[in-house]
């Protein structure tokens, strides 16, 4: 099992991005607002995350980022969680909107309800 979390597993692209949050579908799961879009397999390889803390929920840089390296463990740890049954591949957004710092006990179980409810998300054939 691959518990990294590469460059190419991260969504870094504007136009990827824009798209996301223009054609994307989302769900809420406290403290998480979620965004996904299904992608054709050869459009990307593997699934792509990006992580979100609101400079108006948490003022300091330090909790920001603190709060993301929580999120990005969480997720690096649950990755295979999304598995492979579906042949389209996701752009996902993790977007954190508490204004509370959480600690990585209470974050890792949302993930993991998260990306189970993702797996079992049918295909949009409109997206595709």
């Amino acid at each position: 099992m691959n518990f990294t979390l590469s460059k190419n597993e991260r969504l870094h692209s504007k136009k990827s991005i824009k798209e996301l949050f223009d054609k994307g579908s989302s769900f809420f799961l406290y403290p998480f607002k979620v965004l996904y879009l299904d992608c054709p397999p050869e459009a990307i390889e593997t699934n792509q995350v990006l992580f979100s803390v609101s400079k108006r929920k948490i003022k300091k840089a330090v909790d920001r980022n603190h709060v993301k390296r929580r999120i990005k463990e969480a997720y690096r740890l649950n990755k295979h969680l999304l598995t492979e049954k579906n042949k389209s591949k996701k752009n996902i957004a993790f977007i954190y909107v508490s204004s509370d710092i959480s600690t990585f006990k209470s974050v890792e179980p949302i993930i993991q309800k998260i990306l189970k409810k993702l797996d079992n998300l049918p295909v949009k054939a409109n997206q595709i």
